[in-house]
């Protein structure tokens, strides 16, 4: 019998890719397994379903389904027991007090877009989103079915980054962040997670989820530096301490 508290996910219907080249490992074919694109997940729905080890891409919910790797790995934060280490610690008092937040609703603004495309270029050229328009761009950050927002970072008016942010039920999702890549040597990434982890303690959320970790993938495993994390094996959440590898 489904717990009470728990969403109806009978009527969910789910589809397989075909195999494709893997985005992160090259070498290897990857599935995704995504629910009907026409499904409009409330936000229980959706804390349900990122739960399970599902994540959003705009309107797409999914997760990988390789069959012959698991290197993605589903990892959320504690975010009440997050203890930042040495480093995370200069970076929060580096840029604190200089940095100014505001929180926005997911709409197009074109200084945002502007800072997307430097971005992109510099750190994704490769990808399919190196040529987004505006259309495409919203698409991918943006979702009809669950609360979001776009948190800006600036220092006096210069916008550095933004955190395009879930918030739930339980918990905050980090979706994306793109920033300026000229400051990449003062880790605005970083300083937004630790934002993040904050402002989710702040409003007395659980969790803030992180999405994959790719432990042989440079873009994915610096997550691996926020701890304590939970990830998920398939079947559960488990906790891993400081030095336990990700590897489920």
């Amino acid at each position: 019998m489904r717990d009470r508290h728990e969403p109806d996910t009978s009527s969910i219907a789910l589809y397989l890719t075909p195999e494709h080249d893997c985005s992160y490992l090259p070498g290897r074919l990857a599935r995704t397994l995504f629910i009907d694109p026409t499904t409009a997940p409330d936000p229980a729905l959706y804390q349900y379903l990122l739960n399970a080890g599902f994540r959003r891409s705009g309107d797409h919910v999914y997760r990988p389904h390789c069959s012959a790797c698991q290197a993605c790995v589903p990892v959320r934060l504690l975010a009440a027991e997050f203890r930042p280490r040495r480093s995370q610690r200069r970076c929060w008092r580096a840029n604190a007090e200089k940095i100014r937040v505001q929180v926005k609703p997911p709409e197009f603004e074109q200084e945002h877009f502007e800072l997307y495309l430097r971005y992109i270029g510099s750190r994704h050229s490769e990808g399919g989103m190196a040529d987004a328009d505006e259309e495409r761009y919203l698409e991918f950050l943006t979702t009809r079915w669950c609360p979001g927002e776009f948190v800006e970072f600036r220092q006096d008016d210069r916008l550095l980054a933004v955190a395009v942010t879930d918030v739930l039920p339980d918990t905050l999702s980090a979706v994306y962040t793109f920033f300026d890549p000229e400051l990449s040597a003062f880790s605005p990434g970083t300083f937004a997670i630790l934002w993040q982890i904050a402002e989710a303690r702040h409003r007395g959320l659980r969790h803030l989820y992180l999405g994959y970790w790719i432990g042989d993938c440079n873009k994915m495993n610096y997550k691996d530096r926020f701890r304590p994390l939970e990830a998920w094996d398939g079947r559960q959440w488990k906790r891993f301490g400081p030095g336990v590898s990700l590897e489920v």
